[in-house]
């Protein structure tokens, strides 16, 4: 199984680009906040960032959610692609196809996730 779920805020405003063959595409990155107690007793906080991509239909239906700032709820699956940068190194980037996303005010969850 191939399942991603996350609660995080939207940093900048999603780009939301039109492909040649008429297909809404949209990229954004979420920042999850964890944090911990370390051995000297002191509270640290980690931030992650996960970038999500949504193609056609499901730009449409998300779009008004997507703002800079916005806590978000979103479940979709991981893919990796690889290419090679400008200098001929091989990258690869894991990013998450979103498949459904809901608002969450003030980070108040609804039920497990």
């Amino acid at each position: 199984m191939n399942k991603v779920e996350l609660i995080g805020r939207i940093g900048k405003a999603p780009e939301i680009k039109t492909t040649k063959n008429g297909n809404k595409l949209a990229t954004f990155s979420i920042a999850i906040n964890e944090g911990y107690l370390n051995g000297f007793g002191e509270f640290v906080n980690n931030t992650s960032w996960h970038r999500i991509v949504l193609w056609g239909e499901e730009v449409a239906k998300y779009e008004a959610l997507l703002k800079s700032g916005a806590q978000l709820y979103v479940s979709g699956k991981l893919n990796n692609n690889s290419y090679t940068d400008k200098e001929g190194n091989k990258r690869t980037v894991t990013q998450i196809i979103g498949q459904l996303i809901e608002d969450r005010p003030n980070g108040v969850s609804q039920g497990a996730v």
